[in-house]
């Protein structure tokens, strides 16, 4: 066997042993107490709590809305396998776009996801999923749980880039002979 094959069988063990520990250190941290934040949808407001849909865990993709090609990207592929992901949890997008459009958006992208909007962006600040200039957000996930008592706990966040692992566009490319070759995502609506 090749000296490179066998260096990357290593590494590809090696990163996947740090993937895991990444994953226990994340849900080792302590959890943080989270206010029953309000979100905006077509039926009206509607509270974090009511988020989980009656389950003890959601999970909340941050999305910068739709003039952001990557987030488009990435809520593409979790669209296809959103109902193995709430076959464990709920799950729920959060963008800072206006209801109707979110709408238009989903219908027109094919989504299947329930949207909501954090029009004051408050959420998405107290979650990291917010920049320093008014109005900027971040894609993401966050994990939450619900306990017994009804309060809510962060459990973990993880924001999304570049070659990240919650899109397997990058590393499909990454088998490519020039990789990436300065790639971007082709698909926006405005």
């Amino acid at each position: 066997m090749p000296e490179t094959t066998i260096r990357i069988d290593e590494l590809e063990k090696e990163i996947l042993e740090k993937k895991k520990e990444l994953a226990e250190l994340r849900r080792a941290q302590p959890r943080e107490d989270v206010k029953d934040y309000t979100f905006q949808t077509a039926n009206g407001d509607v509270k974090l709590s009511d988020l989980f849909d009656g389950r003890p865990d959601l999970l909340i993709i941050h999305n910068m809305g739709q003039a952001c090609r990557y987030c488009m990207l990435w809520a593409d592929g979790f669209n296809g396998v959103l109902p193995h992901l709430e076959n464990r949890t709920a799950v729920v997008m959060v963008n800072p776009d206006p209801v109707e459009q979110q709408q238009k958006f989903a219908k027109d992208r094919g989504w299947n996801y329930k949207i909501v909007r954090d029009a004051t962006g408050e959420f998405s600040k107290a979650m990291g999923m917010h920049g320093e200039e008014e109005g900027s957000f971040w894609p993401g996930a966050t994990g939450f749980s619900r306990g017994a008592d009804g309060s809510i706990k962060r459990v973990a966040s993880a924001p999304f880039g570049e070659g990240d692992d919650f899109c397997a566009t990058w590393h499909l490319l990454d088998l490519l002979a020039d990789g990436w070759n300065e790639w971007e995502p082709k698909y926006r609506y405005l």
